[in-house]
């Protein structure tokens, strides 16, 4: 009897101490995914929120896949990488143009499942090399009831994620993963409204203009070049006068495509208003910048681009060039300022060259304060530039 008073209460002990131990470890798991939640929740931006999920979650937790899957039927997300500077694939993010695979692993119920790997059924959402998982949790991400993504956990351990297994905490993650993926891309897209032009996709005036002394300013820090293009469409009124304003649309929009091909994911191109376009290039020096205006006024010159009635519009450009050639003495605003100047200057030399060709604007001291009198020369030159490229364009503007 007493014997077997012993062998209950070790039983009971060690049931006891099991489940202690099962508590410990979820308090554990608590803890670790409450920092990690609130790490989610307070990400700046989309590719900060890509990186917790893909990332973090893997060290926090100890498994060896995670990957995330959204639907983009707008091609949005690879421009926001591209903007980012991260090219347009990140391992572990796989984006597809609809639902329907999603569906299919969820069998429509919506629900997190957990379950064996199944390379039919789950490759696609594990397409990182031949280390595939052994089991896996795959957590729909949905918003207002419309499947936006998931999230998709891998382990080498095949019992880590058993049908019949508790969900709860990762219910409440694919939850927040939701709510974070719509915020940050719902965040992003305004941040784009707001320096994109609406018409042409490029950016607008008001980006540029906070660009351009922040491009400066890294130029002379790096004692590296920088060039800057002022683009104009000829006889552009013309052109609307003819065809119309929907296909003036259509030439901005074409112009700007062919532009932005020929530049780096690192250049700046904005539509400065109308149908004139700025770009800034670092890290380039002149020679190279005259090639790429060069190479763009040809692009723009033999492409062909037609009405919606198969009509062909002959278009040309006009560039000024200019470079910024600072030194310890430079204010990087005036140097951007004066740059801009020299390069509107330049593009009026070509406008009244004969347009269709690219000029290039001496080489000045932008910016540099080496004594007052050569300081108030170079404000002249640039209000008198800027006059009378503006008595230019009127001119123009009366003849078309």
């Amino acid at each position: 009897m007493h014997d077997n008073l012993q062998i209950e209460n070790l039983t009971l002990r060690n049931q006891l101490e099991s489940l202690l131990q099962e508590a410990r470890q979820n308090e554990d798991k608590l803890r670790r995914f409450d920092v990690l939640e609130r790490r989610i929740i307070g990400a700046g931006s989309f590719v900060e929120l890509i990186r917790l999920l893909l990332a973090d979650y893997r060290q926090v937790f100890g498994i060896e896949h995670v990957s995330l899957t959204l639907v983009d039927q707008e091609y949005e997300i690879p421009r926001l990488l591209d903007e980012a500077g991260l090219g347009q694939e990140i391992p572990g993010l796989c984006l597809m143009a609809d639902d329907a695979w999603l569906k299919f692993c969820f069998s429509g119920d919506y629900k997190t499942r957990l379950t064996r790997f199944d390379s039919v059924s789950h490759g696609r959402l594990f397409p990182d090399g031949d280390d595939t998982p052994a089991s896996v949790a795959l957590l729909p991400l949905m918003r207002q009831n419309c499947l936006i993504g998931s999230l998709n956990l891998g382990s080498a351990d095949p019992d880590r994620y058993t049908e019949g297994a508790g969900t709860e905490f990762l219910d409440r993650l694919a939850a927040v993963a939701a709510v974070c993926v719509e915020s940050t891309l719902s965040r992003e897209r305004l941040k784009r409204a707001g320096v994109t032009d609406a018409l042409t996709g490029v950016h607008n005036r008001r980006y540029f203009d906070h660009r351009c002394p922040a491009e400066a300013s890294q130029a002379r820090r790096q004692r590296q070049p920088l060039a800057c293009m002022f683009l104009d469409i000829d006889r552009f009124k013309r052109i609307n006068d003819t065809y119309g304003h929907q296909v003036g649309d259509l030439v901005l929009q074409g112009i700007a495509t062919t532009i932005k091909a020929q530049l780096r994911t690192s250049d700046t191109l904005a539509r400065y208003g109308g149908e004139e376009f700025v770009a800034l290039l670092p890290q380039t020096a002149q020679a190279h910048a005259l090639e790429i205006a060069e190479r763009i006024r040809t692009a723009i010159e033999t492409q062909v681009l037609t009405t919606p009635h198969g009509e062909r519009v002959p278009v040309t450009i006009s560039i000024g060039l200019s470079m910024a050639v600072l030194d310890s003495t430079c204010e990087h605003k005036d140097a951007a300022t004066a740059m801009v100047a020299a390069a509107d200057h330049a593009l009026y030399e070509a406008k009244h060259g004969g347009r269709n060709r690219v000029v290039s604007a001496t080489a000045l001291p932008f910016g540099c304060r080496s004594s007052p009198l050569q300081s108030f020369l170079a404000q002249v030159r640039q209000w008198v530039g800027g006059v009378l490229h503006k008595l230019a364009t009127l001119a123009h503007l009366q003849r078309a």
